[in-house]
């Protein structure tokens, strides 16, 4: 059996303040869907705003940064256009113990690159190092570990069965999206709707209503 879950490249907060978290080992990856806990999602919502905490420069009309913790910390989550989300998705055949895993320099953000390959669209590339890769092999998708290793751990699946697996893995983003908005009004009331924006755009999706 096969199952692909949405995952968020994750390490506890050090000495973070501004709201609670949950305690994780460095770089284990977090799954993100409707069962997510209120400290997973602090921790989710701290990574990806902490990643994209870039300073604004002049030319780039973001304008400067507050000057309390709470703006100054989410001020490049809220501004940013391009915002990145450690991550991706991974496939588990679960007979076999076979992981595909994203590989690094990749985001949740892009996991629509999935839907090119399930249209036939050809090779979609999901990180480095290591070399993590999906395309069609005659009438079959191979989801290669590390395309640069001859021996690297191979996963072949129907193009039916990874469309199934995308509705799944879109639906477990949508619920945890749903859980981030709920979290915000309370931990973040002031910043709800921005922050709530901020990180459907993260996960490559529209507000909840």
């Amino acid at each position: 059996m096969m199952s692909m879950q949405p995952v968020l490249e994750i390490f506890a907060p050090d000495g973070f303040e501004l709201w609670p978290t949950g305690e994780h080992e460095r770089w284990e990856y977090l799954v993100l869907d409707g069962r997510s806990t209120p400290a997973e999602v602090g921790t989710a919502v701290w990574r990806i705003a902490d990643r994209n905490d870039i300073d604004p420069e002049e030319a780039d009309g973001r304008g400067p940064r507050p000057e309390d913790p709470l703006g100054a910390f989410l001020h490049g989550l809220l501004t940013v256009p391009d915002l990145f989300a450690p991550g991706g998705l991974r496939v588990t055949d679960t007979a076999t113990g076979t992981v595909f895993a994203p590989g690094c320099c990749t985001g949740l953000e892009d996991w629509r690159a999935w839907l090119d390959v399930t249209d036939g669209a050809g090779t979609a590339w999901f990180g480095h190092d290591p070399d993590a890769r999906v395309e069609w092999v005659g009438r079959t998708v191979r989801l290669t570990q590390d395309a640069e290793d001859d021996d690297s751990p191979v996963i072949e699946l129907s193009p039916d069965e990874l469309r199934r697996l995308l509705a799944g893995a879109e639906r477990d983003l949508r619920d945890f999206l749903a859980l981030a908005a709920r979290w915000a009004e309370r931990q973040l009331p002031d910043h709800a709707p921005a922050v709530t924006a901020a990180i459907a755009r993260a996960l490559s999706l529209e507000p909840p209503a």
